[in-house]
C-alpha cells in the first residue's frame, strides 16, 4: 500500500468516519487488512527510483490514478516492464487510459451516473436518488481481481506479463443488462423502478411490526404466487381476477403493495421470512447494520471479525466471505498505520542500510 504524508488514502480522511486522525477510519482498517504499508512521494525522482525497485521484484502492480497521474511521474506500464517484463499491471481508471473521457477524475457517485446505474436507483415518479454506497469500488475490485488472474495464468504459460486496462465506468455498465436489453430489444428507457422489478410481483419491501422494519419480497412465478398465497392463509383478495398471473399482478402492482403490506405489518420480519421460506417463497429481513452485527447466523460464519488496532483497540471489519476447505482466509494483520513498514519494504525487501533511509526519510523522500 503506497501512501505519502502529503497525499493520503482519502479512505483515512472520510468526513464524518475519521474522528481523531488519519488512523481510525474503520472502511480504511476494513479494506486494507494484511497489507504492508509503505510512505513515498513519488514525484521525486528518487521516489519513483524506489518504486521501480519494487516493481522489478513484484508479481501484480495495480493503481487507480486518472492515466496521466502515472505517465506525469514515468511509472506507466510501458516504463515498469522494462525493469520487470513478467509483471502483471492493472489501472482501474474511471474511464479507461484511452477516449475522449480517459483524463477524468472521479468518486463512485460520478461513477454510478457515468456509466448509468444512478439513474435507476429511486422511486417512480420521483428524482432520482444515485446510489448511497461506493457500489463501484468493490464491484471494479473483483472484476480486477478476475482479470489478474487470468493475466497470471497466462504468464504461467508464456512466460509473459502483460498489461490490464479496466474502466470502472464499462464495470458499471456491465451490472445493469436488464436495462440495456429492454433499451435494444424494445426501445424503452428503463428508469427508477423503487424495489419493484419489470417481471416479478410482488417484488417490494414491505413494512413490518416495528419501528421501520421491512421485509425483502419477491414472486417470481405464479407456482410462487400460489405458494404465496398459501403460506398466508389465502385472503379473499388472493383470488382476485387482478392477481390471477403475473401479467396481471404486474398490471395492478399498486393495490397488490397495498395489499401485501396490510398483511405483513402484523408480524415481525422474521416471523415474515420464516413463514414464507417454508413455503419456497423468497424473503428476507431488510437488517440494519446494528442487526446484522448481532444476527447469530453472521456470528456463526465469522461474517465480522473482531481485530486489534494499535490506533482504535479493536475493529470490527468484514470477514473473509468464501470459505475456502482447505486454506481458508484470515485477517493475518490489521490495516497499516500510515509508513508503519517502511523500513521492512526498504530495508529488507530492497536492501537499503538505515543510513540511506534515514536520508531518504530526512529528504522527505520517505515521506
Amino acid at each position: 500500500k503506497v501512501e505519502t504524508e502529503k497525499r493520503l488514502d482519502s479512505a483515512r480522511l472520510t468526513p464524518g468516519r475519521s474522528t481523531v486522525g488519519p488512523e481510525t477510519d474503520f472502511v480504511f482498517h476494513s479494506m486494507n487488512r494484511n497489507k504492508l504499508g509503505i510512505t513515498v512521494d513519488m514525484s521525486d525522482p528518487r521516489g519513483a527510483a524506489l518504486i521501480r525497485e519494487l516493481v522489478a521484484i513484484s508479481d501484480v502492480a495495480v493503481e487507480n490514478f486518472s492515466p496521466k497521474g502515472l505517465r506525469n511521474l514515468g511509472l506507466e506500464y510501458a516504463s515498469l516492464r522494462e525493469v520487470n517484463p513478467k509483471l502483471v499491471m492493472i489501472s482501474l481508471p474511471a474511464a479507461g487510459q484511452y477516449g475522449p473521457l480517459s483524463d477524468i477524475v472521479t468518486y463512485a457517485p460520478s461513477l454510478g451516473a457515468l456509466c448509468g446505474y444512478s439513474s435507476l436507483i429511486g422511486y417512480p415518479g420521483e428524482r432520482v436518488l444515485g446510489e448511497q454506497t461506493p457500489y463501484l469500488d468493490v464491484n471494479s475490485a473483483i472484476h480486477g481481481a478476475f482479470a489478474v488472474l487470468a493475466a497470471l495464468y497466462y504468464r504461467e504459460r508464456t512466460g509473459k506479463g502483460q498489461y490490464i486496462d479496466m474502466a470502472q465506468i464499462e464495470v458499471g455498465a456491465s451490472t445493469i443488462g436488464e436495462a440495456f436489453m429492454e433499451y435494444f430489444m424494445n426501445g424503452r428507457v428503463m428508469g427508477t423502478m423503487g424495489n419493484r422489478n419489470p417481471a416479478m410481483a410482488p417484488h417490494n419491501n414491505y413494512p413490518c411490526k416495528g419501528d421501520d422494519k421491512w421485509i425483502s419480497i419477491a414472486v417470481k412465478t405464479d407456482e410462487e404466487w400460489r405458494s404465496f398465497c398459501d403460506a398466508i392463509g389465502n385472503p379473499p383478495w388472493a383470488e382476485d381476477a387482478r392477481f390471477s398471473d403475473g401479467s396481471n399482478r404486474l398490471r395492478n402492482l399498486d393495490e397488490l403493495d397495498r395489499l401485501v403490506s396490510g398483511w405483513t405489518l402484523e408480524f415481525t420480519y422474521y416471523e415474515v421470512m420464516d413463514l414464507l421460506q417454508k413455503a419456497g417463497v423468497a424473503a428476507a429481513p431488510c437488517l440494519d447494520l446494528t442487526e446484522r452485527f448481532s444476527d447469530p447466523h453472521f456470528e456463526e460464519r465469522g461474517t465480522h471479525l473482531q481485530v486489534e488496532h494499535p490506533a482504535t483497540g479493536v475493529d470490527i471489519i468484514a470477514g473473509v466471505p468464501f470459505k475456502l476447505s482447505e486454506t481458508p482466509g484470515m485477517v493475518r494483520r490489521p490495516a497499516p498505520l500510515l509508513g508503519e513498514h517502511n523500513e521492512h519494504v526498504f530495508g529488507k525487501l530492497l536492501g537499503k542500510t538505515r543510513e540511506e533511509i534515514a536520508q531518504l526519510i530526512e529528504d522527505k523522500v520517505i515521506h
